[in-house]
């Protein structure tokens, strides 16, 4: 019909099947990219692709930080320094995830380990997680401000790793599933890495704990060595790399300006 169609925040068909790029190709005039190496992926293919940088960028300089204090008050928590556990959104990977995370944070008793709730998960599901460990808190709807806050987080694979290291929080990356979704995931996804950090980095700057290894002697190593120390630093210094690399604020102004410029296409 002659229509000019623009694509902002294509599907990441570069983490597997590829040939699914065609048919965006068949549709699509332009694409927005909100990764760096999206950029060379769909030109690859013969696609007109303009990066914009992550528009997470500008969520997190939107976001109003709850001041600590009442952060604090709120979530029944002291000065105690924190270490944060988010342990993804879904019912099956908590599951999975947070018994392993809470063993672990047992052999802390100095830190306050708080866990971020996910929105759509009723409290009483975490209860039966916490129920005999008291020292264990729960953050809901404010997991920003958790982050801001504290020491360490350990976190599941997913949007939230980014959302960690850009706000320049030292993590440990985890993730476990099923062995038969695994299986299969191994084969159709084909990253040397599972979080969007290392994978924009193209190198491991964050330690990933897959499978098995996610166990509690693997991530206890790695809390020891995150706390403070060398790793610790040479881990927020990559962070700044990072930042530089998603092409700074204003995302979705770019996208547009951009689409007005290129809709003669």
């Amino acid at each position: 019909m002659g229509i000019c169609v623009h694509y902002y925040i294509a599907p990441q068909v570069w983490a597997s099947r590829s040939k699914r790029v065609e048919k965006i190709k068949a549709y699509v005039d332009h694409v927005y990219a909100i990764l760096p190496f999206e950029t060379e992926f769909y030109r690859r293919y013969g696609m007109e692709v303009t990066y914009v940088g992550h528009p997470l960028l500008d969520a997190l300089t939107a976001k109003e930080i709850t001041p600590k204090e009442v952060f604090l008050t709120t979530h029944q928590l002291d000065h105690t320094p924190i270490i944060a556990l988010l342990p993804g959104s879904r019912k099956q990977e908590i599951n999975a995830i947070l018994p392993i995370m809470l063993e672990t944070a047992q052999r802390f008793p100095e830190y306050q380990w708080v866990i971020a709730q996910a929105p759509g998960v009723e409290d009483s599901f975490y209860d039966s997680f916490i129920r005999q460990i008291p020292q264990i808190k729960r953050c809901k709807n404010d997991t920003y401000a958790l982050l801001n806050y504290t020491q360490l987080a350990l976190v599941t694979s997913g949007t939230a790793t980014l959302e960690t290291a850009l706000m320049q929080v030292p993590q440990i990356v985890c993730y476990k599933t099923q062995w038969l979704t695994y299986q299969i995931a191994k084969r159709v996804v084909r990253l040397s890495y599972i979080s969007l950090v290392n994978i924009i980095s193209n190198r491991l700057v964050v330690p990933e704990c897959i499978q098995d290894e996610l166990t509690v002697s693997i991530l206890t190593q790695h809390v020891q060595h995150l706390i403070e120390g060398p790793a610790r630093t040479a881990q927020l210094d990559a962070y700044g790399s990072l930042y530089a690399q998603l092409g700074g604020p204003g995302a979705s102004r770019k996208a547009a300006a951009a689409i007005l410029k290129n809709n003669d296409l």
